[in-house]
């Protein structure tokens, strides 16, 4: 009677082992400089947007679906295929988690443009600050680097991390390759443009929904992370609402009061100016060092997370078994 129940536990645990093993391997060698394929995925999903854009919301819906259904699908018969051999599921789950973690690639680059800025050399740090996120540098000043730096390390650690982890821990590695192909088309085409208002509704809105269990967990994980807990829950409380995204404002809202620091603010992409609600605005100024910290609060938050989620996917099957055990 206790063998059918107690395999799929051996299941879960084989998919936690190789989620911590894939996540130690992101902390070591970080993101595979050639060859990722996050990167293969999105060459696949250009090549299919070239197929199928129309300028309406319908296509964009069928792109979506075809693109995140074919990896959720590839991922989940790979998953039952290696279902009674938990050392094969152990080691997808960890290639896997590898391929969707990009912590130590985020705090990498953040580090690099903060040894730019704490060495005077604004040039290198504005010529480095595209690799964290799609402002344009070209006017800012080193306080506004910083912040740039720290808002971006913030709401990635949401989106490279603690989103994917979530998924993995409620849906295993299906559930882990599904969200990093959803904010990959995102990334690709959820940005509102001319090409894209209509054909990327879909992408947009279904990250914006995947994203949200992630953007609070990070959020509570940074308060409880801080070094002055009650004023990163006040700001975030208080602010995370603010931001005209549904789940970025939770992260740097939060981080904002874990650092002590105010967010915010007036915003430029290209040509496109954005005036953004400060999130913190009792708190000082970002500087220079307060990259190092924002650092440090990600990592900590990251591996917060990935304990979180193993647990609560081994807590959640285990209490699928007992609902199966007694519904028969």
């Amino acid at each position: 009677m206790l063998r059918p129940a107690v395999r799929p536990l051996g299941r879960a645990a084989a998919f936690g082992a190789g989620a911590v093993a894939g996540y130690l391997a992101d902390a070591r060698f970080a993101d595979p400089r050639r060859g990722h394929p996050v990167a293969g995925f999105g060459s696949a999903a250009g090549r299919l947007e070239r197929l199928l854009w129309r300028d309406h919301r319908a296509a964009g819906t069928a792109f979506t679906a075809l693109a995140v259904g074919t990896v959720a699908a590839g991922a989940l018969a790979a998953d039952r295929l290696l279902a009674r051999r938990p050392i094969g599921r152990a080691a997808l789950a960890a290639a896997a988690t590898w391929t969707v973690l990009g912590g130590t690639s985020l705090t990498r680059e953040a580090r690099t443009v903060g040894r730019s800025l704490a060495a005077g050399d604004l040039t290198a740090a504005r010529e480095r600050l595209p690799h964290l996120c799609g402002r344009d540098p070209s006017t800012l000043d080193e306080q506004q680097l910083a912040r740039a730096v720290v808002e971006s390390v913030a709401e990635n650690t949401a989106d490279a991390v603690v989103n994917a982890l979530v998924w993995g821990g409620v849906a295993g590695t299906p559930g882990l390759l599904a969200f990093r192909a959803v904010n990959t088309l995102d990334a690709m085409v959820g940005h509102r443009s001319p090409r894209y208002a209509r054909f990327g509704w879909a992408s947009a809105r279904l990250d914006d929904l995947a994203g949200w269990p992630g953007a609070r967990l990070t959020a509570l994980l940074a308060v409880a992370a801080a070094p002055e807990p009650r004023t990163a829950w006040r700001v975030w409380r208080r602010d995370g609402s603010a931001h005209p995204s549904p789940n970025a404002g939770q992260a740097e809202s939060a981080f904002a009061g874990a650092v002590g620091v105010r967010l915010g603010g007036t915003l430029r992409y290209g040509a496109r100016v954005e005036h953004r609600p400060v999130l913190g605005g009792e708190l000082r100024p970002v500087g220079v060092d307060d990259i190092e910290r924002a650092c440090v609060l990600s990592r900590r938050v990251s591996a917060l997370a990935l304990g979180t989620t193993v647990a609560g996917h081994l807590l959640l099957r285990a209490a699928l078994i007992r609902n199966r055990r007694g519904g028969a």
